[in-house]
């Protein structure tokens, strides 16, 4: 299929709201159930060829959740061979929270965690999903074709991973803000004011430049690719971006963005995003002093023998 196919934001933003939710409510229950890792590593979603899973998680008995886009179903699967399902479509968030509370019983686990969940980080955040009636819509052509543009950018941010020898998160898929994300650190420590929040805290506790794609919401409709660099050094906009990128201010810092259909209008798009990734690492990294050099993989090889 194309490479980055058309996802217009006006034409899925009521399926797209209604998702997000989805993501959270389980996104809720891997949080509760997965150890924790450092920067929240263990809390995002990963692909897979089908969705997006929790991957396996929980002691008694261990399981995962998986969202499938293609045949549009969500399973709680244990690893004892127990398994429940259920579709997607029709659902509002409270009936799809209803839904996971009793898979999860099915199958052994116990979901008092998320009984009284809410939204993190949204207008309804202080409405519990289980009172959620509002969200309902489910187009599934628009859900699956979020998927595949999902997966295309995944494979372009594992390529562009491979040029990094330094520490890096996975390629993974946050429920909280709906977005495709890689991190790139330093072994910089940051030094929070004692005000910041512990979300923030643990996430940017050294210092990092992140990449990713989101697919729009209410603030800014359009998706886009994205880079910004935490803390942000001064001069960092002064380094230029591609044709067609921007740096957008974001109330004392910035974004690098660039709109995804202005890559969609592009020859190699793959190129064009690698690129756009790459000048938005080297503004924020040169202005933070990071040795490029140093942490420099050509072809994902650290051998300059295998170069």
């Amino acid at each position: 299929m194309e490479l980055f196919p058309p996802i217009p934001y006006a034409e899925w933003s009521d399926t797209l709201a209604t998702l997000h939710r989805f993501a959270q409510v389980v996104g809720k229950v891997r949080l509760a159930a997965s150890p924790r890792r450092n920067h929240w590593w263990n809390v995002p979603f990963h692909l897979t060829g089908r969705g997006i899973t929790t991957r396996p998680m929980g002691v008694d008995p261990t399981f995962a959740v998986d969202f499938d886009f293609v045949e549009h179903t969500l399973a709680v699967n244990a690893i004892d061979g127990r398994s429940a399902s259920f579709p997607l479509g029709g659902h509002s968030v409270a009936s799809f929270h209803a839904e996971v509370l009793g898979a999860l019983r099915a199958v052994g686990v116990d979901p008092a965690g998320i009984v009284d969940a809410r939204p993190f980080d949204l207008p309804d955040a202080d409405r519990p999903f289980a009172q959620d009636t509002e969200h309902a819509t489910y187009d599934p052509a628009a859900v699956t074709r979020y998927w595949q543009v999902l997966s295309q950018v995944n494979v372009v941010l594992e390529e562009f991973a491979g040029r990094f020898s330094g520490k890096t998160s996975p390629v993974h898929h946050f429920w909280h803000t709906f977005d495709l994300a890689l991190t790139r650190f330093s072994d910089t420590v940051v030094d929070h004011p004692p005000t910041t929040d512990p979300v923030t805290r643990e996430a940017y506790s050294r210092e990092v430049v992140s990449f990713g794609f989101w697919f729009g919401d209410p603030t800014f409709p359009d998706p886009a690719f994205y880079s910004y660099t935490a803390p942000e050094p001064a001069g960092t906009t002064d380094h230029p971006l591609p044709a067609g990128a921007t740096w957008v201010d974001r109330g004392g810092s910035h974004l690098a963005v660039l709109p995804y259909d202005a890559v969609r209008g592009a020859g190699d798009r793959r190129a064009v995003v690698l690129d756009f990734y790459e000048a938005a690492y080297r503004a924020g990294a040169t202005g933070a002093g990071w040795d490029l050099a140093k942490y420099a993989c050509a072809d994902g090889a650290t051998d300059p023998a295998l170069g």
